[in-house]
């Protein structure tokens, strides 16, 4: 037998060696051992990892040919339409064909396309996005086919020096491994998506990575790489992965048939401890999420969850900051219950949270016609379950921006979807009927009072 069969034969008897549930973890205890290859893990997983390819039609604006004078007296048609094309990576978690990816990679795509590892090419059809995790599910159309599959793992067993493999298509090369470790866990002040808390790994990711599979030496899914820091746009050994359980969180919604992912609603505001507010507090270090507000009715109401309790865990896992509690608390099961230990002036308290989806229900969305500086903006009331989506502040009464396009009005003027529409001309706006009845009148000016990430804004406009 030559020596790299040996090597071979050697890898697959480790590797099923290695108990199910964790990576086993030791030092190498020879030479040869140092010599070992990764191919029998990177066979397994290759025909899982997916090269996701992202198109959408947008038409070049030219500010002279969007005028309709310009284009009257020089007799210009319809402006060109151009394709813009992006390029990701995916994971198949379901043989059916269901492929996980990053959001971002085909936000805006009129039309998605999956080529396996053997270079095979399927339409796909986006099953559901989520902007605050920043994941997506994809299906693969009209297949009977069985693909291969990554399992996910529990990425709660990871540890900093863990050895993992990141598969992907970087600059459109074609799929490729690269290797490295866990540099940290819990990355909680990246600024990359709504629940912050990454791996950290210094396995080469570039452009292209994104949606890919990060996995340990089982073979096994403990991360989709989302986004590098970097000042020069390729890898400089930073790296950062969404965790396989957020991950898990998704797909399991995906699954169901829901068009937005399901999780479970605190029904409270969350800040996070500075070093003054530590002190005040007689803490050792600024940690711990501390309680700005409660919603009435909501399940932290109902278990006892009281203004300026300091949580400090959910079911035995620490609280660092706010960050690390809403990532614990959404990927809790819902159903059951979360037990929560704050700190109460000086006394421990144990509460218990029951796990259930934010109502939703007298939303009313309507999109504004009439013209106004709101025209095109598509506004409404904020249920609990509209509040928790768009992180909104439950408390502030008026109706909430949730969408509107770039060619709007609205847009033009300066609102942002998440606007919180209070007053218009000294009118108080408590539901979309006022907004849009006010709308259908003229004005000469527009006296509009709007929050804005927690901050009031008085704007004058023209009419």
């Amino acid at each position: 037998m030559s020596a790299a069969r040996i090597v071979t034969a050697a890898l697959l008897s480790l590797a099923a060696s290695l108990p199910a549930s964790a990576q086993e973890r030791r030092l190498p205890a020879s030479q040869a051992e140092i010599k070992l290859s990764y191919a029998p893990i990177v066979q397994t997983v290759q025909p899982a990892v997916v090269n996701v390819y992202a198109a959408k039609v947008v038409q070049n604006r030219n500010p002279l040919l969007e005028d309709p004078v310009f284009r009257r007296f020089f007799g210009v048609g319809p402006q060109p339409e151009q394709i813009q094309r992006s390029l990701g990576s995916g994971v198949m978690v379901d043989a059916s064909g269901l492929v996980v990816t990053n959001n971002h990679v085909i936000e805006g795509a009129d039309q998605v396309k999956v080529s396996l590892a053997d270079k095979r090419e399927f339409e796909a059809e986006i099953v559901l996005k989520d902007s605050r995790t920043d994941l997506a599910v994809l299906r693969i159309k009209n297949s009977k086919e069985k693909f291969a599959t990554l399992e996910l793992a529990n990425s709660d067993e990871l540890l900093v020096g863990d050895l993992v493999l990141a598969v992907g298509n970087p600059f459109g090369v074609g799929q490729t491994v690269t290797h490295g470790i866990v540099s940290a866990l819990a990355r909680t002040q990246v600024g990359i998506t709504d629940y912050q808390f990454f791996i950290q790994t210094d396995a080469a990711i570039n452009p292209g990575n994104s949606g890919g599979a990060l996995v340990d030496m089982t073979g096994k899914l403990v991360g989709i790489n989302t986004a590098i820091f970097s000042r020069s746009g390729g890898s400089q050994g930073i790296g950062f992965a969404i965790p396989a359980n957020m991950v898990r969180v998704v797909i399991a919604s995906a699954k169901t048939g829901g068009k937005a992912v399901k999780r479970p609603w605190l029904g409270a505001r969350l800040q996070a401890v500075t070093p003054e507010i530590a002190e005040t507090l007689g803490l050792k270090r600024p940690s711990g999420a501390l309680v700005a507000s409660v919603s009435k009715g909501s399940p932290s109401e109902r278990a006892g969850l009281k203004v300026s309790d300091l949580i400090v865990s959910i079911d035995g896992f620490p609280v660092d900051d706010p960050n690390a509690f809403d990532y614990r608390f959404a990927t809790r099961p819902l159903g059951g219950a979360a037990a929560i230990e704050v700190q109460r002036g000086s006394k421990p308290v144990k509460l218990s949270i029951s796990l259930e989806v934010a109502p939703d229900t007298g939303r009313d969305e309507i999109v504004l016609t009439a013209r106004s500086p709101f025209q095109g903006a598509k506004i409404a009331n904020i249920s609990p379950a509209l509040a928790d989506d768009l992180r909104l502040d439950p408390s502030v009464e008026g109706v909430v921006v949730t969408d509107l396009a770039d060619d709007a009005p609205a847009a033009g003027v300066g609102f942002q979807k998440g606007d919180i529409i209070v007053a218009v001309n000294n009118k108080r706006i408590a539901k979309t009927a006022d907004l849009q009845s006010i709308t259908n009148e003229s004005f000469r000016l527009w006296r509009i009072t709007l929050v804005r990430g927690g901050q009031q804004i008085n704007v004058t406009l023209g009419g």
